[in-house]
């Protein structure tokens, strides 16, 4: 009898790198086991699958372990036929990289400021964190004008669909939208940018970016 092996992601419910991977996996129609793990616990268990220690990991049938999202995402798009995400080698792959690369970094500096704030009082630089919001707001504004009336992120706005396609660049900036959401709610983005609303409205329809919306005290 054949044995049937299911993927294992090492995952974190709060990670938008994570629900990035999450999405993916969903949008591809791809079996996996979840396995929660903090990488913020004394012992960071994550640890056991990554020498890096975070989160996402994708392990394999045969235990070979891939990170980080860029690179567990791109795996996906190239195992599966279905949905495709990432656009084949040329400029339109290079754009939805490149919104991807530009979603990430939000995140990476909305994680860092938290971080920061986590630090006791004294130990604080408020500077630190000021440079990293700026880094968010500033990022955020070019995701919008890079958007434009364009009903997705990444395409040509004269096609017949509207706009472009769903594809990883919107994934990408979905879910560093959602984390600012979580982690930095004083932060009316929708207000300052519609259309990056409008867009954010019509992921939260999609079955996949509901089944991995982070709980509201992650």
């Amino acid at each position: 009898m054949r044995r049937t092996f299911v993927l294992k992601l090492i995952s974190s419910p709060a990670s938008p790198y994570s629900r990035k991977v999450r999405i993916a996996l969903a949008e591809k129609k791809i079996k996996y086991q979840l396995e929660d793990a903090s990488p913020w616990g004394a012992t960071n268990p994550v640890h056991e699958w990554n020498p890096l220690g975070k989160v996402p990991t994708l392990v394999l049938d045969d235990g070979t372990q891939i990170y980080d999202s860029r690179v567990i995402v791109e795996y996906l798009d190239t195992v599966s036929p279905v949905s495709r995400l990432i656009p084949e080698p040329g400029r339109e792959r290079i754009a939805v990289r490149r919104w991807e690369a530009l979603a990430d970094g939000i995140c990476d500096a909305a994680i860092a400021a938290v971080l920061e704030s986590r630090r006791p009082a004294q130990q604080q630089s408020k500077e630190w964190i000021a440079r990293q919001h700026h880094k968010v707001r500033c990022g955020v504004a070019d995701l919008a004008r890079e958007l434009g009336g364009r009903a997705w992120c990444s395409g040509d706005a004269s096609d017949d669909a509207g706009g472009g396609a769903y594809s990883l660049a919107d994934i990408a900036t979905g879910c560093a939208l959602g984390y600012l959401d979580l982690r930095q709610p004083e932060f009316d983005w929708r207000d300052d940018y519609p259309n990056l609303g409008r867009l954010a409205e019509t992921l939260s329809m999609r079955t996949s970016f509901q089944d991995t919306a982070p709980p509201p005290t992650a």
